[in-house]
Formats: structure tokens, sequence, C-alpha cells
């Protein structure tokens, strides 16, 4: 996709909002880096899983496969992630099966844990490895069964009963699962680990690093990628080559795919849904109108704060009332604000209700109220009572964190597009993008609408009109 340029925010080492601009270059989420070795040590254990050796690293991450295979990959995972529930399901069982088994690959779980929106997941991570310390093959055990019923503790405030339980059924030890649960020791080990995870930069799951052990060098490969992407990644380093680069054209700017939210039939109104777009984004305005703005948001952002109350109404009175711009709003919440994913959630809550927008532009009204509140669930059902939602129907909506799953693919779309701090615009006139980072003034937004209105107005047909404004 051309004209995508990225400004770039890490939280790594407790920075909010570091910010580097350098040009994108993505195709599919995968991220193609150099790094320093992640993988230390060799086997302090062993032991076997499904007939495959298993066991623990030197600094105690489990591991599949044989110890001395030609590439190593690394997860770094959260059991209640949808997307590394999709990889668990979909993807590694491939892998497994081609590379682990035969001794290719060596394939090992480093713990990540996003408890801005899995709350509880760290509890899982320290249950299955309390499983691990009574050997390597109940670890896997353990992480199978966290991914298997990843839907049925994801939605208990209090997991402890079930992992448990689960533990239980494995064979364990109880006596000693509850004295390592108790002593808090591999909650420490999970923090650990995901403090790692941040000083290499990452900041979503899963993240998988592949190793070349010929070489010595380190791969990042971000994203619930396909079987055909790993596969393509790992037969190139098991013939000593490189992964392949997103693309390796220099001459001319890339040619890469436009996601489908972002290309016209993806953008298209929805009969079947008013407000949405085909690929299931809420917009406002006119479905014809020739510049469309999608917008990337985190409620928790006090610059997109100030764009939502102070620019946003008088640019929907100018360009949005008039037919002239469609708006378009995903969800992008940022690790450095821990409950901006979960009033996103209450977004898409309110939207069951038919009162999406109005509870988009109370969270950004009321963010002391819900952003410093003790208990933020209790906070969200509560404006939601006072715009007219039904609280119990909001409440079970909220707890289920169904929604979620939908915050998560906003944050995948833009990832995938160079969003990594917010508010981030994308501007299309026509079929060309390019992205704009940062809050604007109603002047500055409204002049750069402006010339973008022109432009489409001075490239139209003749004779070409807008249809009616969608309300």
């Amino acid at each position: 996709m051309r004209g995508f340029v990225a400004s770039m925010c890490s939280t790594r080492r407790g920075r909010r909002l570091a910010e580097l601009t350098l040009a994108l270059v993505v195709i599919a989420g995968a991220h193609w880096t150099v790094a320093r070795p992640a993988v230390a040590g060799t086997a302090a254990s062993a032991d076997t899983y499904r007939g495959v050796p298993v066991g623990f690293t030197a600094d105690g991450h489990p591991y599949r496969g044989h110890g001395d295979a030609p590439v190593i990959v690394v997860e770094y995972a959260d059991y209640l992630c949808p997307f590394c529930q999709r990889h668990f399901s979909q993807t590694l069982p491939a892998l497994l099966s081609k590379y682990v088994r035969t001794g290719q690959v060596k394939y090992l779980v480093r713990d990540f844990p996003i408890v801005a929106l899995h709350p509880t997941a760290p509890r899982g991570a320290a249950a299955s490895r309390c499983l691990g310390e009574q050997g390597a093959a109940r670890f896997w055990q353990m992480y199978e069964g966290l991914f298997e019923q990843q839907q049925a503790w994801s939605r208990l405030p209090d997991p402890t009963a079930f992992l448990a339980a689960l533990a239980e059924k494995s064979g364990a030890d109880m006596t000693a699962y509850a004295a390592c649960v108790a002593s808090n020791r591999q909650a420490g080990a999970v923090q650990q680990s995901v403090s790692e995870a941040k000083s290499l930069g990452f900041n979503g799951t899963p993240t998988f690093q592949l190793v070349q052990r010929s070489s010595g060098k380190t791969y990042t490969l971000a994203g619930a990628q396909p079987v055909e992407t790993f596969t393509r990644w790992i037969d190139a380093l098991l013939a000593g080559q490189e992964p392949p680069r997103q693309e390796q054209a220099e001459a001319a700017p890339p040619k890469l795919e436009v996601p489908l939210w972002a290309r016209p039939e993806g953008l298209a109104a929805d009969p079947a849904r008013p407000g949405f777009t085909v690929a299931g984004d809420r917009y406002r305005g006119d479905p014809s109108a020739t510049v469309v703005v999608i917008e990337f948001s985190d409620f928790e952002c006090p610059a997109c704060q100030g764009h939502a109350l102070g620019a946003q109404p008088e640019l929907e009175r100018r360009f949005v009332a008039t037919g002239e711009v469609r708006w378009v709003v995903k969800h992008f919440p940022l690790g450095a604000h821990p409950r901006a994913a979960v009033a996103a959630a209450g977004a898409q809550c309110a939207g069951n209700q038919d009162r999406f927008w109005a509870m988009h532009h109370a969270l950004f009204e009321r963010m002391t109220q819900w952003a410093t509140s003790p208990d933020v669930d209790a906070a969200l059902t509560g404006i939601a009572g006072s715009l007219g939602l039904d609280e119990a129907r909001f409440a079970g909506c909220l707890a289920s964190r169904r929604p979620l799953e939908r915050v998560f693919r906003d944050v995948y779309d833009g990832q995938a597009v160079g969003v990594r701090n917010v508010p981030a615009f994308v501007l299309f006139q026509g079929e060309t993008p390019f992205l704009l980072v940062g809050a604007r003034t109603p002047e500055q937004f409204g002049s750069l609408l402006r010339r973008q209105v022109d432009r489409a107005r001075a490239s139209a047909p003749a004779g070409a009109t807008t249809g009616a404004v969608a309300r």
C-alpha cells in the first residue's frame, strides 16, 4: 500500500510515548528484523510428550523438540489472547508435525500476558509453570488445556478453581501445585518474562522469534500467521538463508495488498447493517462520499480526547453532515493505557443496544470518571445506565469480554498499516491512502480535508453527485 508512513510508539522500559518516524513496509502483519539471539543454554531437563522430547532450557523455558534442532522458534504467548488460540489450533499442529517431530525445529514458549486486555491471563501462565515444576510433560498438558478451554475460563473473574481442576486432571500432585501457587514464585517468573518481551520492543501477542543456529541470527515474526508463512520462513532458515523480506525491490515503491477494511469493497456500506461498512466498521456520513477518513483511537488517550471533544464536532458539522466526508472509527488501545481496551469493549457493548456513538462520546467526555475508578467495569456500567442502556445486559456483555475480539481485530488492522501512536487517521481520496498521526486543531484538520475534498471534486467525472447523508 503506497503512502503509509508510520510514527512508532514504544512502551519499552516504561516509556509511554517514545516516538520514531520511519517508512513502513508491511505484509499481513509480518515484521522482518534481525536481533540478538534470544535463546540461551541447553536442555536442563528432558522428558517426552506425545512422542516428542520436551524439557526446559538452562534458563527455565519449556521446549518441545530435539535439543540440537537447527532452527528454534520462540512463541511469546498470552493464554487468553484469541489470536494466540488461533495459532494454537490452526497453525501449531502443522508445525509440530512437519518440523518439531522431525527434529528440524525446537519450539519454546515464553509468557507475555497482556494484563490490560486479559487481567487473569497471568494466573494461567503461573499455573502452567507450577505444573512444569512436576515435569515438562505436565507443563505442555496444561499449555494445551488452557488454550483448548480458553472460552471457559476467559469469562471467570477468579479462575483459581478452574485452574486447579485442570491441574488435577493432568494427574499432578495437588499439594505441591497448591504450595507453588500460594508462594507466587512462578508469578514472579511470569512477570520477568513479560519484562523481557517488552525490552525487545514487543507489544502484542502472539509474537515469534525464529533463531537460525548456524548464523546465530534471530528474526521476529508478529501476529497469528498462517502455516504457509511459517513454512516459508522456516524452510529458508533450514537452507541457511534469510527469511523472505517483505519486499526485495528497491527501485520502485512496494506494491502491497490493501486490507479489505481499506478497500472500496470493504468500505462500502453494508446493506444489512445500516451504519456499518462491509468489513464491519462503524461509520458516520454519506456512504458515497469521495473522501473517507478512518480514525484509530484510544479512549484513555488525552490527545484522542482532545480531538474527539475539540476538533471532531467542527469536522462533523463542516464535512460529515454535508456529505463530503465519511468518518469510519476503529479501536487502537495502547499498552500504556491499561483500561482503554475495556472501555473500547464497553463501546462495543453499547453498540449492541444501538448506543455506540452516545457511549463513544461519553467515554471521552467522562474519561476521568472511569479511568480512575477502582472498578472500571462498574464505572462503565454506570455510564451506560445514564445513557438509558439496560445495565444488566451491558454488564453481562462486558463481563464476557467477547467484545474484546473486535477490539483486537482493530488493533491488528492498525498495526498492519503502521499505526503505533494515536490518534491516527487513514485518509482516502478515491483509492489513494495516507496516514496522518496526531491531533490537529479544527482549523488545521479542516484545511487538510478541504484540500482533499476539492481535489476529489476536480477529478470526479462530470455530473457525478453524492447521495444522502447517513444518519
